[in-house]
């Protein structure tokens, strides 16, 4: 069954993990008497999970003007943005309950950690409540695991003194198994809330067996969030199923009509009207 005391948007607030067995389901944002198939059947649901994202370097103010009006009318998570356009999307979304996420050290995570703190810090400022910070693949693949852990425990701790959430892109398409679990037990140990599959800017995004390998690298001690190539509410679903509680997409909109479409063909059809002067249709 599904944890009620999930964070509202998915994530895990440090200050309430414990250690649980991997065999858990991944907690979503929704009612814990409903099964995984009941909240991936549900507008509401399905809406929670998604990330609505918009980071293409061409992205104009219309851009972000319209994406943050989708997420305010379907209900999503959060809108992700390049973070020159936190400020507009706060402003946007005032009063929706729809979250700014922004990205920290993006695409190649390659930054000094300094940089990255006062990327952060200036994002929190104007109204991030979602940082998605890539992690700097080249330390960690170089062995310079204490860099990597206290790179992200400073953003951690800096998200968390004003009210936000830590994601970490592990950038899986350029890791090794070994390294990606490695990589899950870093950011976890630091304080991150969710680790994320993919920028969606490398070679390859999320995949099934990636998230099926985090979310058991991880437990329920934090949450795991898929991105990269996620198109279609099949995919959605394949990737909740496998351990994701957060999507990042840019097509969550043909989403939601993808499973309106769905809930409008499992709906009862009309029984044929009696052959009586006056009859109508049955409509239950």
């Amino acid at each position: 069954m599904l944890d009620a005391q999930a964070h509202p948007v998915g994530g895990f607030r440090s200050a309430e993990r414990q250690d649980h067995p991997n065999t858990r389901e991944p907690r979503l944002p929704i009612h814990r008497h409903m099964s995984v198939d009941e909240v991936l059947n549900n507008p509401k649901g399905v809406a929670l999970l998604i990330d609505h994202t918009m980071l293409k370097p061409d992205a104009s103010q219309e851009d972000i003007a319209r994406i943050c009006a989708e997420a305010r009318h379907y209900g999503f998570a959060s809108v992700c943005v390049n973070p020159y356009w936190v400020r507009f999307a706060f402003a946007a979304l005032a009063g929706s309950g729809v979250n700014v996420c922004t990205t920290i050290g993006f695409p190649l995570g390659a930054n000094e950690s300094a940089t990255k703190l006062a990327e952060g810090e200036i994002a929190l400022m104007q109204g991030a409540k979602e940082l998605d910070m890539v992690q700097n693949v080249g330390a960690l693949r170089s062995g310079n695991l204490e860099t990597v852990e206290n790179e992200t425990r400073q953003l951690a701790q800096l998200s968390h003194s004003r009210g936000a959430i830590l994601k970490v892109i592990l950038e899986t398409c350029c890791l090794s198994e070994e390294e990606k679990k490695t990589a899950c037990r870093l950011a976890v140990e630091a304080g991150a809330d969710f680790v994320k599959t993919s920028t969606g800017f490398a070679s390859a995004g999320a995949t099934v067996e990636d998230v099926r390998l985090m979310r058991q690298a991880i437990g329920d001690s934090a949450g795991v969030k898929a991105a990269g190539g996620i198109r279609t509410l099949e995919t959605l679903r394949a990737m909740v199923k496998a351990g994701a509680n957060r999507i990042g997409t840019s097509s969550g909109v043909q989403i939601m009509h993808e499973l309106e479409d769905d809930r409008r063909t499992d709906e009862p059809k009309p029984l044929p009207a009696a052959k009586i002067p006056g009859a109508h249709l049955d409509t239950y």
